[in-house]
């Protein structure tokens, strides 16, 4: 059977191999660990397939590859093996075709080979010796000792985000070749802190006016999706407030003896999630995706939570089936995916078939937000800072008012998939069963 590059994400195109588990000859058994894959979203294990023998590797590691392409060829035990080509036997330099086609296979002769740059290593063992193309090309530009570059990946394998920290910092020390010799009485204060003559050296990043920092690979693709996004529909904005004191009610009741067993806070996430996964099971048209003329209404409510990379951009994982799953399990699932995102150990297919997604900026004390949707789908959540706030309540006996916790429900929806009543009557839906469902309830289930 082919190996292909699988598709790792809903946006991603392409994947590095940084590391073959076997060479050909191997044997091996399906779910055996073959290869790693890196991409600018996740780095992953990859399971073989089948059982069998590996017959050919056609992609090297260090290589790119799109996603369907060919890497390689695992035959039954036993199987007559064909002798390798010599394109299958020479390692790539460039990127390989979706489809597997042997256009852009070249020798390290060619000229692509020097997209592929292998400087001299002060160290070659470990995580240190699987970089990716993207990593040696600029530990090579800089002439960078890769031994004093601390890893932050996966196994401490060292990033591009490492490599342009490493970069930064260093271009912030003085570099004692250009500092000239003190000769001569100290200098005042004003001199030391003024020098009389412009510096002679400067880091390459820093600009007239500022310093220019290259996008990370996260923050480069956020960037191109949300240009589409904008650029291509018709955003409308509505918002809601929502009275949480059910809510509320139940995490200062449940709240601490959660905390004590699962070892984290219970936060308002999954009892949004949850609202939502309902609301949208009545209102199915914003579960769904547009393209073309025709909108595709989803079978499944799978639910992407966008999740903040420490400020170096966005990763949206993906819970699914969420109508399925009890309250503990969401917050559980919600946690785990949060935690696993920062690390960089999600699975490939947990960034993948997201039906509608939500983000939470509410913990920064925002008050509205209009989110950007992720395209395909027609719809995004933002949920913003929960406040206490004067609230009317009606009552049998009047009116009274009431010190609430009180949300910001907004919802940015494409236009061409839904008109504004439809998409208002799922925020009035989405409020009612915050305020009204019994939450209690759902945590002891």
């Amino acid at each position: 059977m082919d190996v292909i590059m699988p598709q790792l994400g809903e946006t991603v195109a392409e994947g590095v191999v940084t590391k073959w588990y076997k060479k050909v000859g191997d044997a091996v058994k399906a779910d055996d660990v073959l290869f790693d894959v890196e991409t600018d979203k996740v780095s992953t294990e990859i399971p073989a397939q089948a059982n069998g023998v590996v017959a050919e590797i056609l992609v090297e590691e260090g290589v790119t590859a799109k996603v369907g392409a060919k890497l390689a060829v695992i035959r039954e035990a036993g199987a007559q093996a064909s002798a390798p080509t010599a394109a299958a036997s020479a390692p790539l330099a460039s990127s390989v075709s979706a489809d597997g086609a042997d256009a852009q296979r070249m020798s390290p002769t060619a000229p692509h080979a020097a997209e592929i740059v292998k400087p001299p290593l002060a160290a070659t063992n470990g995580a240190q010796s699987r970089l990716s193309p993207v990593v040696r090309k600029l530990i090579a530009e800089h002439a960078l000792d890769v031994g004093a570059i601390p890893g932050t990946g996966r196994d401490g394998r060292i990033t591009r985000d490492d490599v342009l920290g490493h970069i930064e910092t260093r271009g912030q020390q003085p570099d004692s070749r250009t500092m000239p010799p003190v000769t001569g009485a100290p200098r005042t204060p004003a001199e030391r802190i003024e020098p009389t003559a412009p510096a002679t050296t400067a880091t390459p990043s820093i600009a007239a006016g500022g310093q220019s920092l290259p996008l990370n690979a996260v923050r480069k693709r956020v960037a191109e999706n949300m240009t589409k996004s904008w650029t291509t529909v018709p955003h409308v904005l509505q918002v809601a407030e929502a009275d949480f004191f059910r809510i509320d009610q139940a995490r200062r009741e449940i709240g601490a003896s959660w905390k004590e067993r699962e070892g984290y806070s219970l936060t308002y996430m999954p009892f949004v999630l949850r609202a939502v996964s309902i609301a949208l099971g009545r209102y199915p048209k914003l579960n769904s995706t547009f393209g073309g003329d025709r909108i595709t209404l989803q079978r499944r409510i799978n639910i992407g939570i966008a999740v903040d990379m420490n400020f170096e951009g966005l990763m949206v994982p993906v819970i699914k089936d969420v109508p399925n799953k009890s309250l503990p399990q969401l917050a559980r699932e919600i946690n785990d995916l949060a935690a696993r995102a920062r690390a960089g150990e999600l699975k490939p297919d947990e960034l993948t078939e997201g039906t509608y997604t939500i983000t939470n900026n509410g913990a920064y004390g925002t008050v509205i937000t209009a989110p950007i949707i992720n395209q395909p789908q027609v719809a995004i959540l933002s949920t913003d800072g929960v406040r206490k706030k004067p609230v009317v309540i009606e009552g049998p006996d009047g009116d009274s008012i009431a010190v609430r916790p009180v949300g910001v429900l907004a919802q940015s929806f494409d236009h061409r998939a839904v008109d504004g009543a439809y998409a208002a009557a799922f925020l009035r839906e989405l409020k009612l069963i915050i305020e009204t469902r019994h939450w209690i309830q759902d945590l002891q289930a």
